[in-house]
Parts: C-alpha cells; sequence; structure tokens
C-alpha cells in the first residue's frame, strides 16, 4: 500500500482553530509523531502530509494544516493555503478545542466545507480540561460531534471507527474500466516506445489501467504501435483498444471500425473529470483566434522535448487546424490558476497525478466563470477527426 500513488487515496484533511489540537489528533491516528506539536500558536506553518493504509478502508492520506485564526506572522498566507488544500480534500474532520468553543469559526468554516461539497465529522478535542456542563453545552450547538482526548488510546480508536464508518458511507466503486465492460472482455493496450516513453518503465496511466483490469476480471493485451495489427489477428472478439493518445491517427486507421477504440487520457477524462464538459470544450476551438489564450495546465511536473504532448503537440495541431498562432500559457502541478477567466480555453492533461476531487474542483471553478475546459485526449481526438469514435463507449453508458 506504501506504493500507492497520492492521486489513488482518499484525502482526509484536519481543519480547525490554532492550538485545538490537529497536530496531536493526527500523530495519535497515525501512531507517529508527524507533526510537530507544542502548546504554542502557529506551529503548523505549511500543510504537512502523510500517507498509510487505514485498515480496513485502505491507502488514505491524511494532511495536518495551519490553524484557523492564525494570528502569527504570514497568518493569512497560511489559511490561505490551508483552505486550498480543500480543493482536493475527500473528507474533513473538523477539530474543536473543548476549552475554546469558537462557534462563529465552525459556522464560518462550515460554509465553506459546504461549498465544496465535502463530507465532514467534527472532533470536540482535549475534553479532559473540561467538566461535563461544557460539554453538554457543545452537545447542544454541534449534533453528532465526537468527543476525544489525545491522551486517551480507547477514544482515538473510537474516533477511528468513526472515521471509516464514514469514509465507508462515501466509497463507491472506483474504477476506470469497470465500469464499462464485463468480466472476461479483451481489452489491447496500444503503448508506443518514443523517446517520451519512460525508459525501461510503464509510466502511470498505463499501470493503473492495468491494475484495474486485473481487478475486475478484464483480459489486457500489451503492444506498441507497430505490433497493433498483427495483434487484431491473433486476438478474436476485442472489446476495446486503448490507445496513447498521440498515436490516435495511426490506431485509428488499423482498427476495425466495429471495435471501440479510446485512449488513456480520455478514459481518466472519464475516471477523474467530467468528459462531457470536456467534449463541450472542444466545441469553442472553432472561435479562436491571434487574440485568443490558451492555458496549458498539466497536473505533475517533468522534463519537456520536441515531442511533448502539451507544451509542442497540441500547440502545433491547434496553429495548423486553424491556420493561426495562438497565444499559450503552461502551468505545471500545483499552479494552477484561481482568475480563469482570462482565458479562453483550458487545456487540462490526464489528470493521473491528482485526485478526482482536484481534478472536479478545477471543472467547477470553470464552470462558475464560464470558460471552456478540456483534456488532452479529448483535444487530440477532435484534432485528428475521431472524436465520436473515441468518446462513444462512455455516452452510451
Amino acid at each position: 500500500m506504501n506504493g500507492t500513488p497520492n492521486s489513488n487515496r482518499v484525502h482526509i484533511t484536519f481543519l480547525g482553530k490554532t492550538n485545538s489540537g490537529k497536530s496531536s489528533l493526527m500523530n495519535a491516528i497515525i501512531g507517529q509523531n508527524i507533526s510537530i506539536v507544542s502548546p504554542f500558536e502557529g506551529t503548523t506553518t505549511d500543510p504537512v502530509t502523510k500517507a498509510m493504509e487505514l485498515i480496513p478502508l485502505g491507502p488514505v492520506l491524511f494532511t495536518d494544516t495551519a490553524g484557523l485564526e492564525d494570528n502569527s506572522p504570514l497568518g493569512q498566507v497560511r489559511i490561505e493555503k490551508t483552505f486550498k488544500t480543500m480543493l482536493s480534500t475527500d473528507f474533513v474532520i473538523y477539530v474543536m478545542d473543548a476549552k475554546d468553543r469558537d462557534y462563529g469559526l465552525y459556522e464560518k468554516t462550515l460554509e465553506k466545507i459546504n461549498k465544496h461539497n465535502i463530507p465532514h465529522m467534527v472532533v470536540v478535542n482535549k475534553i479532559d480540561s473540561v467538566k461535563e456542563d461544557k460539554l453538554s453545552e457543545i452537545k447542544s450547538h454541534i449534533k453528532d460531534a465526537i468527543f476525544v482526548s489525545s491522551k486517551n488510546i480507547d477514544s482515538i480508536l473510537n474516533l477511528k471507527n468513526k472515521l471509516i464508518e464514514n469514509l465507508n458511507k462515501q466509497k463507491d466503486e472506483d474504477t476506470i474500466l469497470g465500469n464499462l465492460l464485463p468480466y472476461n472482455s479483451k481489452v489491447i493496450m496500444v503503448i508506443p516506445i518514443d523517446s517520451e516513453a519512460p525508459k525501461g518503465r510503464l509510466i502511470l496511466p498505463q499501470v493503473q489501467l492495468l491494475r484495474d483490469c486485473l481487478d475486475h476480471g478484464i483480459k489486457s493485451y500489451v503492444v506498441r504501435d507497430t505490433e497493433l495489427e498483427s495483434a487484431l489477428l491473433d486476438i478474436k472478439d476485442v472489446d476495446l483498444v486503448v490507445t496513447d493518445s498521440q498515436a490516435f491517427k495511426k490506431v485509428d486507421e488499423i482498427v476495425p471500425k466495429h471495435i471501440p477504440l479510446t485512449s488513456f487520457s480520455i478514459l481518466f477524462a472519464n475516471h477523474k473529470g467530467d468528459i462531457k464538459t470536456f467534449i463541450e470544450g472542444t466545441k469553442h476551438i472553432k472561435n479562436l483566434d491571434e487574440n485568443s489564450k490558451i492555458l496549458v495546465s498539466e497536473s505533475c511536473t517533468h522534463n519537456y522535448s520536441h515531442e511533448d504532448i502539451g507544451r509542442v503537440k497540441i500547440p502545433k495541431m491547434l496553429n495548423k487546424l486553424l491556420n493561426k498562432e495562438l497565444n499559450y500559457e503552461f502551468k505545471m502541478a500545483a499552479d494552477f490558476p484561481e482568475d480563469v477567466e482570462k482565458y479562453d480555453l483550458i487545456i487540462h492533461c490526464g489528470a493521473c497525478m491528482v485526485n478526482k476531487k482536484a481534478m472536479n474542483s478545477k471543472i467547477i471553478l470553470c464552470k462558475e466563470k464560464n470558460i471552456p475546459i478540456t483534456n488532452y485526449g479529448i483535444i487530440l481526438a477532435y484534432l485528428t477527426g475521431i472524436l465520436d469514435r473515441s468518446t462513444e463507449i462512455f455516452l452510451q453508458k
């Protein structure tokens, strides 16, 4: 489980007022001193993360954040960072100090949590420091709160159980392909080997799809584009061909029209994003001109070359299609702008390195600002003239 990518983990974030005991609680749940604990305000300055397996739920990523209402220097910057973590958070644990019952801050934070549609639970900490009448007061203000002390192992175990119970309620079948094809289906994965392919290994989307097929009893066959034609002769009754987006045109010419075809990037557009929104985004391409500004956003950092899909191939193909030199801006990793309204189109990568919540937060922001957004695989299918064919398997479900 330690090798599970963070993008495939359930993201759990601790929020609460400065010195409410968030760090102590996270350390107690994890069983390690990951976050620094002290009686002074502002000890946690930046989000602190820890990946682990929460038995029996599975792989999770805990994040401890700087306290809200931080009065230390740069406190406002820290608070902004804290709220930014919510964009990729699947579940929030709001921690309140039993001695410092700031209901106003709780209500204000709850508004933000609900705005982003994040499930949450409230944990009242340090209950060993107050009398029963104070706990009764809290119960009257906050329903279903969980009362703990980081010094009491039984209360921590109870908190763990309640957390797992809540997460199991939220958890649904998270699959890339298992909901699209039945058990015993046959899939051919086309993986070209060029200068962009990492030497001696597969890239993350390819590995994740292979595992997803194994999990759902789908037979998978991996070939290069140069062996695809002979593979189609060897393997009968193929249910789907999945290709690297860069080989779309060549693969489309080889694969018979009765066999469904899509790409790794489009599979992840459906798995982590909103494929209909991405398809809708391509309809705005015809309106772009020399004054248009396009953001190309990648969720990871990497060295790029003359064959780079986002920085070189897509802009080149887009310029050729429109016969215009468009304006492009490139951003990597967490550097996704809030002011998306300054762009005419956003082209996002396959999002294999971020979780579903983070990708959907970007989509929601673009929808709120009425800015079209699409995905590498979707736009490459559009530019090669096979968008309808490559998305048919998703739209008929």
